[in-house]
């Protein structure tokens, strides 16, 4: 239940009422303040102050001031007159319920109309953004267009002014032809005799045949065309290649731990033809750890943990000095909620790591872990 506050103090003046409510701890962050026309509600959890108005005020001016265990009203009343008293004398439950229901709906009205005053403001000021934006852009695309049409118009007028010195050049040009030809007609005119022609020259020996030096380039191209050697025959050519069992290049500097790896896997299927007779039925893609291995990783992605157990078991028992078998298999455990056995796995992985780690040279650690262990 809350406690409802009774202790207050208020004076008025004609125009506004001031009223102080004392409240222990008050905060504007945990006080709700809801203030009507005629209905004022101060709800500070446990403390509950509400007060139905004598004669009713403008909400939208009134102003409240929180801070210092104390509320401070300000309400500026509608009607410039003195209140008897401070609350509506009289008032019944019904009454009071019919008053709050009221203020409730009038301010639901005045934020519905604020926010849509706010929209219409924020849609009228895009409007103006929009509107001021198309008028940059209209300006910059008149700008860019008036600075094309004066390239335009300087281009073209240099064009004329090209043709103009072209024709020019023409005219001087014609002008020494045309006196030349006036002064030959008026010396035919005249009589005078014409310029003697010049008298042709001999053919010079050079230009003479030659038919001695070309029947040498005759039979010197004959001897060339004799040894020139005839088009070899077609034919296939066969190419065969090493057979490789690894993906990647041959390297001389990691042959001797392809050949290594090679022994252990042919020792690994002699132990597995010799010693797990029950896996004589199995497939040779199944006996292999590394395609278990995969087939236990597809299995642990579509989230099926058993079978994916199943499969690193088998690899394991095929070759149980690959780490991240168990690894794995801890994971599928994990997702199980086999924790002792997740714990189990991881740390049997540790260990040959651990021993593999101590065993190799480090040079060679980071090669020997990506090709033999898949990380």
């Amino acid at each position: 239940m809350p406690v409802r506050v009774s202790e207050f103090s208020w004076q008025q003046t004609p125009a506004a009422v001031f009223l102080s409510l004392p409240l222990r701890g008050v905060c504007v962050r945990d006080a709700d303040v809801f203030c009507g026309e005629s209905y004022l509600k101060v709800n500070f959890p446990p403390f509950l102050f509400e007060v139905f108005l004598y004669a009713p005020i403008d909400d939208g001016n009134s102003k409240a001031k929180i801070g210092n265990d104390m509320i401070l009203f300000t309400l500026y009343k509608k009607d410039p007159v003195m209140w008897e008293t401070l609350s509506m004398p009289g008032v019944d439950k019904e009454t009071m319920q019919r008053i709050r229901e009221k203020s409730i709906l009038q301010a639901q009205e005045k934020a519905k109309e604020a926010t849509e005053a706010k929209a219409t403001a924020k849609r009228e000021d895009q409007r103006y953004a929009l509107g001021v934006m198309m008028k940059i852009e209209e300006e910059e695309r008149k700008k860019i267009e008036d600075m094309k049409e004066n390239e335009r118009k300087k281009a073209t007028r240099e064009l004329e002014d090209w043709k103009e010195s072209q024709r020019q050049a023409e005219k001087q040009k014609s002008i020494p032809r045309k006196e030349k030809c006036q002064r030959g007609k008026q010396a035919e005119e005249r009589g005078a005799p014409k310029p003697p022609s010049l008298p042709r020259k001999a053919p010079s020996a050079a230009r003479l045949p030659q038919r001695g030096r070309n029947w040498e380039n005759i039979f010197s191209e004959k001897l060339k065309e004799d040894s020139v050697p005839a088009p070899r025959s077609a034919g296939n050519i066969q190419i065969s290649f090493t057979p490789r069992a690894f993906p990647t290049a041959l390297r001389e500097s990691q042959v001797a731990e392809e050949e290594e790896w090679l022994r252990k896997q042919a020792e690994a299927r002699r132990a597995l033809s010799t010693d797990l007779p029950e896996f004589s039925d199995l497939k040779e893609e199944e006996k292999n750890p590394d395609w278990l291995k995969e087939k236990g990783n597809k299995l642990f992605a579509t989230e099926n943990y058993l079978a994916a157990v199943d499969a690193y078991n088998l690899a394991i028992r095929l070759n149980s000095k690959i780490p991240l078998l168990y690894l794995n298999r801890a994971a599928c455990h994990l997702k199980l909620r086999n924790l002792h056995k997740a714990i189990e796995d991881s740390s049997k992985a540790c260990k040959i790591m651990k021993l593999h780690l101590r065993s190799t040279h480090p040079t060679q650690l980071y090669k020997t872990m990506r090709r033999r262990f898949g990380i």
